[in-house]
């Protein structure tokens, strides 16, 4: 059994083992009365957890002191996540999603994020033990014992020494205002102590502010090595046994112990599903492009004088065992489009028929992959080679003779035009002479993902005709080699590119076989658009090392720059 399944069903046991021994000490009568002061008092309601909130923006604040680089809104949403996850996993793993959210979200280094979590989660405990030291000893002494006395010392004493420790080493990114931090700590226990005050209200019991500060104390403190996920069990016999020794009717007591607990519970499961979300970038990573999208020079820039004059147009077939219809295609191929030159050229994935054969016959230059790589190692091959060549535009299309080379000139135009940096032919705006309906459901629904991901009114997401300008080609990144699609338009799009449509027609194969499988297809590139979301975009020469180093070890040849060049 691994650790993480043992963690889980230890977890498991204890929740279950909570559960009778509370159900069997509880009064059902006294809880739906509490329930029902609950539900007749929203503003109550509102100003206990708006209290409740404040603690943990006190906390944030802190935080915020203690690492500078540190922004407010990712300090409290890290403690809201972390908070979220403390009620959900067993042995209060939550509290490692504090570090993990500041590290991915706000860029904090780890070590950093690490030390400082320490710090104050140290901090914290040590404030919860001295307040129920001070408050209540004899209370105290009578639920832990008479040796009560060793757990805030040996607290103190190791958080003394971890500061002076830290002083010395003269941590680099890094404050340690103590008073700020003792002062905060006591504070927030103090303002999260509203809970269990407003709870025993609801449940028909009297409680001070100081007995209630008193028994959070205790309550958080018999926490700390909880078991079960959200302390449930631990929490309801700590505060039950506080409240108890303060006096309080144990049956009154239960009942202001859970309704406490299940209003924390409440507050801490949807304050952090938020904060899984806001702010930006989610705990999920990006899911959509930003709104607006910064554009490289080259959008604001006439394409034409980026290239020479008679630079010519390659179209670049990317092939896979296509020998019945690769002739054909290569025949159709314009010679001449817009007054430049047209190159044909084949990108051989690895064929184990005559494909490369037949291509140089029909007069097309070839490039020979060697291995079955994938379409998307096809597109960034034949993307390369065209740079090399000196293109003024590039385009690409299936093999397959599913779409026309005959069009070609409407693809590139908008590009030779200086209106567009980056143009797809869309199949649903042209004319489509057939396609199966499962294929045309299939390409409905990517292309309303990509829609919803790009903000853009995409009509073809999966389009297998398309053109790029000199410099839209050399900045094209494509992350995977499965396929191309939808990463290579998220890609330029984040990198602000011009993006264009125009109608095509398209008719479906009448040789081979598709090597698009719904399942793998899915598997394949719905992680790859996660990543390419996340992905940082670079800009300026000094990028060439590309954000995903694995794409450059699957090249053959020269590839693209993997950048947005200077101009």
């Amino acid at each position: 059994m691994s650790k993480k399944v043992a963690l889980w069903v230890a977890g498991a046991i204890a929740l279950i083992g909570a559960i009778p021994a509370l159900a069997g000490n509880l009064d059902t009568d006294a809880l739906l009365a509490a329930w029902g002061n609950i539900r007749s008092a929203p503003a109550a309601v509102a100003a206990t957890l708006g209290l409740y909130l404040l603690a943990f923006v006190i906390r944030a604040h802190v935080w915020t002191r203690t690492v500078p680089a540190l922004g407010f809104g990712h300090a409290l949403s890290a403690l809201h996540v972390s908070l979220a996850g403390n009620h959900v996993l067993p042995l209060r793993l939550g509290e490692a999603l504090r570090v993990t959210d500041v590290v991915r979200r706000a860029g904090i280094p780890l070590k950093l994020a690490t030390t400082s979590t320490v710090v104050l989660r140290v901090a914290d405990v040590l404030a919860v033990v001295v307040l129920a030291a001070a408050l209540g000893p004899g209370l105290l002494t009578d639920l832990v014992g008479p040796k009560a006395w060793i757990a805030p010392v040996g607290a103190a004493a190791a958080w003394a020494g971890g500061i002076l420790w830290l002083r010395h080493r003269r941590f680099e990114g890094m404050r340690i205002p103590v008073a700020g931090i003792a002062v905060a700590s006591v504070g927030a226990w103090i303002l999260e102590s509203v809970i269990i005050w407003q709870a025993a209200r609801w449940a028909g019991a009297s409680l001070g502010v100081r007995e209630a500060v008193l028994v959070t104390a205790i309550t958080i403190a018999a926490q700390v090595f909880a078991i079960a996920p959200g302390g449930i069990g631990t929490y309801e016999a700590a505060a039950t046994g506080a409240l108890v020794g303060l006096g309080i009717d144990a049956t009154v007591a239960l009942t202001c112990a859970i309704t406490a607990h299940a209003l924390k519970t409440f507050y801490s499961l949807g304050s952090g599903v938020i904060a899984l979300w806001i702010p930006a970038p989610g705990a999920l990573g990006r899911l959509r492009l930003p709104r607006a999208t910064q554009a490289p020079p080259i959008s604001t820039h006439d394409t034409r004088s980026e290239h020479a004059p008679d630079g010519p147009v390659v179209l670049f077939l990317p092939a896979f065992n296509e020998e019945a219809s690769v002739g054909n295609v290569i025949a159709r191929i314009p010679a001449s489009v817009a007054g430049r030159k047209v190159i044909p050229v084949v990108v051989d994935d690895g064929s184990t028929d005559t494909t490369v054969a037949t291509a140089r016959a029909a007069g097309a230059e070839v490039i020979e992959m060697g291995t079955n790589q994938g379409l998307g190692a096809a597109v960034r091959t034949g993307l390369g080679y065209a740079i090399g060549k000196g293109a003024a535009a590039v385009a690409f299309c299936d093999a397959d003779g599913e779409y026309a080379p005959e069009e070609l000139e409407r693809l590139i135009s908008p590009i030779l035009h200086g209106d567009a940096d980056y143009v797809v032919g869309s199949r649903f705006t042209g004319t489509i002479s057939r396609m199966l309906p499962h294929r045309r459901l299939g390409n409905k629904v990517l292309t309303l993902m990509l829609r919803l991901v790009t903000r853009r009114p995409i009509s073809d997401g999966q389009s297998g005709y398309r053109a790029f300008s000199r410099q839209c080609a050399a900045s094209a990144e494509v992350i995977h080699d499965f396929n191309y699609a939808q990463v290579l338009t998220i890609d330029l799009l984040a990198k602000g590119f011009r993006y264009h449509e125009v109608p095509i027609s398209y008719s479906f194969r009448e040789t081979g076989h598709s090597f698009v499988r719904l399942g793998r297809y899915l598997r394949e590139v719905i992680p790859a658009i996660h990543r390419e979301l996340n992905a940082p975009i670079w800009i300026g020469p000094s990028s060439v090392a590309s954000r995903d180093r694995s794409i450059l070890d699957h090249m053959h040849g020269e590839s693209p720059l993997r950048s947005l060049p200077s101009l």
